[in-house]
């Protein structure tokens, strides 16, 4: 989970150093910081720097959903182990859980500035839209220094003066405005099936942002982005051979119910040369 965040660590945002990530928060319209590390036990150790106390269950909620702790990894592997793909890599990383997030609209940004880019790439423009439009916070923490955009913020900026196409830039302020629309927008819908079609409705928002961000932002554990290629390379480096989007899909059906777990151990896998 500390490697996956620190990989994605926007700069001025959030810092992962010495096995401690921090962050900026905002709840509210009131803006502070949270520290989590792993505990001695099976638990974690949270530092929350806020300045009311009512917010601490919203702050509680938020971080239960962006360390997936909700998650009974027992159930998890026993059914995924019934494939014996999955069964090799869930024995070797029997605790894996899907990273979420801690805040819809911002999962939504990261998801669309990741279009066509790398990772490092798009990390780079989010830092670049914190540090432009992210209100300035004074911390005792190196390197948090800002609070996420609001949507207000986003909607009315010109973002593809970040420096990416215009169309990526009115898609990002389109998703912003999609919020104050409807502030729901990024909650969970019925069924995984109506999540992703709200998504979908919006402007340049195409099935793998929507299913990525029905993983990690909806926690809907079937959410599953069959044209992924980090996903295709690490079937493929598992099984010998060439696969295809379709074939991958295919192959994910074994996985059901539970095909969010199935791709984060094969995102993990091929990070970690399995």
């Amino acid at each position: 989970m500390l490697g996956f965040l620190s990989a994605r660590a926007i700069a001025g945002l959030e810092t992962v150093e010495a096995g401690v990530y921090r962050r900026s928060i905002s709840v509210g319209g009131r803006h502070g910081w949270v520290g989590v590390a792993p505990g001695a036990g099976d638990w974690l150790d949270i530092r929350v720097d806020f300045p009311d106390a009512a917010a601490l269950p919203e702050i509680e909620r938020r971080l239960r959903n962006q360390f997936d702790l909700d998650a009974q990894p027992q159930r998890i592997n026993a059914l995924l182990a019934k494939d014996p793909l999955m069964a090799q890599l869930v024995a070797a990383r029997p605790g894996l859980r899907v990273p979420g997030t801690w805040d819809g609209l911002e999962l939504a940004i990261r998801a669309v500035l990741g279009q066509q880019i790398t990772v490092v790439a798009a990390i780079r423009l989010a830092g670049k839209l914190v540090a432009q439009y992210g209100q300035p916070l004074h911390t005792p923490q190196a390197g948090i220094t800002h609070v996420f955009p609001t949507a207000e913020v986003l909607a009315a900026a010109d973002l593809a003066t970040l420096g990416m196409p215009r169309a990526r830039g009115r898609t990002l302020s389109g998703v912003a405005q999609a919020l104050l629309d409807d502030p729901e927008v990024f909650e969970p819908k019925a069924s995984l099936k109506e999540s992703i079609a709200r998504l979908v409705a919006l402007p340049g928002i195409g099935d793998w942002t929507a299913q990525y961000i029905a993983m990690r932002q909806l926690r809907e554990p079937d959410a599953f982005a069959s044209g992924d290629i980090g996903l295709i390379k690490a079937l493929a480096a598992l099984e010998g051979g060439p696969v295809s989007a379709r074939q991958l899909l295919a192959r994910a059906e074994a996985w059901r119910p539970l095909r969010a777990y199935a791709a984060q151990h094969l995102w993990t896998s091929l990070q970690r040369g399995d």
